[in-house]
């Protein structure tokens, strides 16, 4: 009989951490807020245990109670995970595929975040052609209106559903303002692998995303080509589309790797 070494022993977990982060996970995958009552039963956990904790979660400022005392997570959940998605220096990662869809196309590439109901430009490649679209690094987008918007909102639409009913604010004749439209237009992403923005936040300027996911499927960024329609000549939308979506691609398989 060999004997059990300690490397082959299954790691000690500290049970109450364990039960705090199993009620931070189900409140930041909650649409609202929850009960004490809902989150024992649901986690088969104690009320009092439960309400313990949630004290402890709501005094380091991950939850917060709500009138008719329930619970919700906080900002500062999502600001831990984005601080963990900076230390990946996601521009160095994705910068080899922003160089080859400006080799490709020669047209404005951009790398996104989602912020809030925005998406937030923290890279880009200008383009090389005579009439050119053009946006700043660290300016926003409506993310249901441009394709790196468009391409995170599909990759987590049940996080933004809810909060974008009643603001899809009109920026041409060619926006998306009504939810159920916005419905049928992530599932045609999701079946295309890709976004497109058919002019919906400026005339006549296209756009095309592709998501940039972790290995565990959360959605954090997005690569977007951005096209002047003037530019575009047949079966350029579809060629740019697949381009902008195996660029995103690998980019997650970099983070993978990482």
């Amino acid at each position: 009989m060999t004997e059990e070494t300690n490397a082959d022993k299954p790691p000690k977990l500290d049970s109450t951490l364990s039960k705090g982060l199993q009620i931070l996970e189900t409140l930041t995958a909650a649409r609202g807020a929850r009960g004490v009552s809902e989150l024992a039963r649901e986690l088969e956990l104690t009320k009092s245990n439960v309400f313990r904790l949630l004290q402890t979660l709501s005094a380091l400022g991950y939850v917060r109670s709500t009138d008719d005392k329930q619970y919700a997570a906080t900002l500062k959940t999502w600001q831990v995970g984005r601080a963990v998605v900076e230390n990946f220096n996601l521009r160095e990662l994705a910068w080899k595929e922003m160089q080859a869809l400006s080799s490709e196309t020669g047209e404005a590439i951009y790398l996104a975040v989602p912020e809030g109901l925005n998406v937030t430009y923290i890279d880009k490649i200008d383009s090389t052609q005579p009439i050119r679209s053009w946006n700043p690094v660290g300016g926003s987008a409506p993310i249901y209106a441009v394709g790196t918007g468009k391409a995170i909102l599909s990759a987590d639409y049940p996080r933004f559903r809810e909060q974008l009913i009643g603001n899809l604010r009109k920026h041409t004749d060619l926006t998306i303002t009504s939810i159920s439209d916005l419905d049928r237009e992530v599932e045609e992403i999701r079946a295309r692998g890709y976004a497109i923005d058919r002019g919906e936040f400026r005339n006549r300027i296209r756009s095309y995303g592709g998501a940039i996911a972790l290995p565990g499927g959360e959605v954090i960024a997005a690569l977007g080509v951005s096209v002047p329609e003037v530019n575009l000549s047949d079966g350029d939308e579809e060629r740019i589309g697949d381009l902008v979506r195996f660029a995103a691609e690998n980019v997650s398989r970099k983070i993978a790797r990482s």
